[in-house]
């Protein structure tokens, strides 16, 4: 499988380190909390074959600058420096495409930057907290693996984690988000690794509490492709009709055999879903 492509880009608002793959109009991916390298990304990997994609490590992640201010690793000012990339690459407007907590700071570029924006897909997330009030979210204390995941989170945090007991760790987290968690090997088969900004993430956990941009999604206004699998344990279906129907222009794809990664799960259809909308905008 072809690496990609690393670049350390330096912008106004920092250097960024940056990972290209694939060709076509150019798309820009993330995670608010991922630590990409030059093996990629699972999702991103979705869209190699359409676009030029853009896998950003955020602030505080891998090679991109670090913070000075812990405000810096807000979801607002994360957005900030996403347009702050797109400038230093040097395109006018670029397609954004998000999973989980990447889904999320797409809704939130899609509220205050669609001009920058060709199109919008936003898979697994949500526009607002999504654990207080569902007992089936894997982070509600009521759901049966609530305890084991957040010793796997916890766990993952420690730098000092030797790479075999990491990846086992990993594993196990990922399984629990899989509606089939036995074809964890079969889904998860390339030479793709990524680690976790515990800064990131810490910050990003005190910022969820007051998460709640849902009276702002009529203000995308560009085509938005949302997208979530029945049995997502994360993210439940529930907030993705919620952001479906808040955003004036969106379509909604429900994932009958999948948990939190459908782009997986259901590969096939996740890639012709995603074809058929860009032809749609045309």
């Amino acid at each position: 499988m072809k690496k990609w492509e690393r670049k350390l880009l330096h912008t106004i608002r920092g250097v960024f380190e940056v990972f290209i793959k694939g060709q076509g109009d150019p798309l820009c991916v993330t995670h608010h909390y991922s630590e990409f390298n030059h093996t990629g990304d699972y999702f991103a990997e979705a869209f190699t074959g359409t676009n030029q994609v853009f896998l950003v490590n955020l602030r505080e992640a891998g090679g991109s600058d670090k913070a000075n201010e812990s405000y810096q690793l807000s979801m607002l000012e994360t957005i900030f420096d996403l347009e702050a990339v797109r400038e230093g690459l040097g395109f006018r407007q670029w397609g954004f495409a998000g999973h989980s907590t990447g889904g999320m700071l797409g809704v939130l570029y899609g509220i205050h930057f669609s001009k920058s924006l060709d199109f919008n897909v936003i898979v697994g997330a949500a526009a607002r907290e999504y654990m207080t009030f569902s007992e089936d979210c894997i982070y509600n204390k009521a759901h049966p693996d609530f305890d084991r995941m957040q010793e796997l989170i916890e766990a993952l945090k420690q730098p000092d984690l030797s790479l075999e007991k990491r990846k086992e760790l990993s594993v196990e987290r990922t399984k629990l988000s899989l509606h089939k968690p036995e074809k964890y090997h079969e889904l998860f088969n390339l030479d793709i690794h990524k680690g976790m900004s515990a800064a990131r993430m810490n910050f990003f956990i005190r910022e969820l509490q007051v998460y709640d941009i849902t009276r702002k999604l009529e203000f995308i206004s560009v085509p938005a492709l949302v997208m979530c699998g029945r049995h997502d344990v994360q993210c439940p279906l529930k907030y993705s009709i919620e952001m479906a129907e808040g955003i004036p222009d969106s379509r909604l794809i429900i994932f009958e055999k999948s948990n939190h990664y459908p782009f997986l799960e259901e590969a096939e259809r996740f890639t012709e879903e995603y074809e058929l909308f860009l032809r749609n905008m045309k």
